[in-house]
């Protein structure tokens, strides 16, 4: 079966990989001249299964509304004469019902433990290295409000399976040394020791490379411009190079993994992904030489900010803000970012200038992504994964390869089939 693959982020290269060791012809389409330049190419780096807790929870609306009018708010609603912002909005609220947050975390959860092996697997196989650290995850709290719900959230990862800890402020430190600057103002954290993180663009292009060793196809430089469906099924992809010549590639199967562009390129085929993006920003610090910078990956949960160690960089990266396709850097939204990981770390040193970031990211209103088939034929979903893109990547390449090739994938999930 030859497969095309639209889109060369974490979703695309993953699934080419394991569709082209499944057997399968593949070619990769994407409109960058290489692979994760979008949303995967400067998120927060950590593969965080301990963090299967959606955005979409029975707290959420009292803090949308707390936060409303701050332009550094974690999350910022920017609201614009766009009806299909206001429907996933609409949609994000019915979300926040416990029954359905309950659901939405047992789907999330399942799919990272089963992506979490399978990057094992792949590392094993392949030795990708992209400045991994397994060192864990630790989830911080600084009010006694947040670090009351610690137990109760280390029950819920112990009944997945996940190894979780709560410690107080001393153990906090134990755990993380660099974090000494901030004892006083902590009340205590979760520790998620079989966590990890790493750079997702190093990995995605490392990957990606292997896939063409393999026989994959990437054509680099094309910009989808739509499906060509007909007699229900899709018979082909009309592209356009830089020129604006057009071009018809046709295929035995199609894989959207366009991240929130694959909604324009569903739509006009009557086909309605409930994904909407969500703009994340991050800072990138070079570090200087010995810098006294954490080794355990840290997530301020007041302020939903992460801060991981890829190398010689310090990578802070956080927030959500909805205000379209707009991909423009908000000097304020990264200097608060930054602000914050100064005063959680003032002793790191850093040279050179810091790398300001934004990316959209594909979100569901339940985080739960869209895997599977669609009811037009040939045609086929790996998108919406939102905040948990690297954290779901590995496993839900494999299950779509899976479904793909006419197999159910090992994992209790909700696949879709739209």
């Amino acid at each position: 079966m030859h497969v095309i693959v639209l889109g060369a982020g974490l979703a695309g290269v993953t699934s080419a990989w394991y569709l082209r060791q499944a057997g399968h012809a593949v070619t990769v389409i994407d409109r960058q001249p290489a692979a994760g330049l979008e949303a995967s190419y400067a998120n927060g780096g950590q593969v965080s299964v301990s963090h299967p807790e959606p955005w979409a929870n029975p707290g959420a609306p009292g803090q949308v509304l707390r936060w409303l009018g701050r332009e550094d708010a974690p999350l910022l609603f920017r609201p614009r004469l766009d009806w299909q912002q206001w429907s996933w909005g609409l949609r994000f609220l019915q979300e926040c019902l416990p029954g359905r947050t309950r659901r939405n975390t047992i789907a999330i959860a399942r799919l990272a433990l089963y992506s979490r092996a399978c990057l094992h697997a792949l590392r094993v196989e392949t030795g990708l290295e992209y400045d991994r650290l397994e060192k864990g995850i630790l989830h911080l709290f600084f009010t006694p409000r947040e670090f009351a719900q610690a137990g109760q959230r280390a029950a819920l990862l112990l009944g997945f399976g996940m190894r979780a800890e709560v410690l107080d402020a001393r153990g906090c430190l134990a755990a993380e040394p660099a974090l000494a600057h901030c004892r006083d103002a902590l009340c205590g954290g979760l520790y998620a020791p079989e966590d990890e993180t790493g750079d997702a663009l190093a990995f995605t292009q490392k990957l990606a490379a292997l896939c063409v060793q393999a026989g994959v196809v990437f054509r680099h430089g094309l910009r989808i411009q739509s499906l060509d469906a007909g007699a229900g099924s899709i018979a082909a992809a009309v592209v356009a190079d830089p020129q604006g010549t057009s071009e018809r590639i046709g295929g035995d199967a199609f894989l959207l993994a366009l991240g929130s562009y694959s909604t324009l390129l569903a739509r006009p085929l009557g086909l309605s992904l409930p994904i909407y993006p969500v703009k994340g920003y991050s800072v990138t610090l070079p570090l200087a030489e010995n810098s006294d910078a954490p080794q355990v990956s840290i997530t301020d949960e007041s302020r939903r900010i992460v801060c991981s160690r890829l190398g010689n960089r310090l990578r802070i990266a956080g927030t959500a803000e909805l205000a379209g396709y707009d991909t423009s850097i908000d000097p304020v939204r990264c200097g608060a970012i930054l602000r914050r990981a100064r005063q959680l770390f003032p002793q790191v040193q850093s040279v050179g200038e810091a790398e300001y970031w934004a990316g959209l990211r594909p979100a569901t209103p339940s985080n739960v992504p869209v895997i599977g088939r669609s009811r037009i034929g040939k045609l086929f979903f790996n998108t919406g994964h939102g905040t948990l893109g690297w954290t779901l990547a590995c496993g839900s390449g494999q299950a779509v390869a899976d479904i793909i090739g006419g197999k159910m994938p090992p994992v209790d999930f909700p696949f879709s089939d739209l």
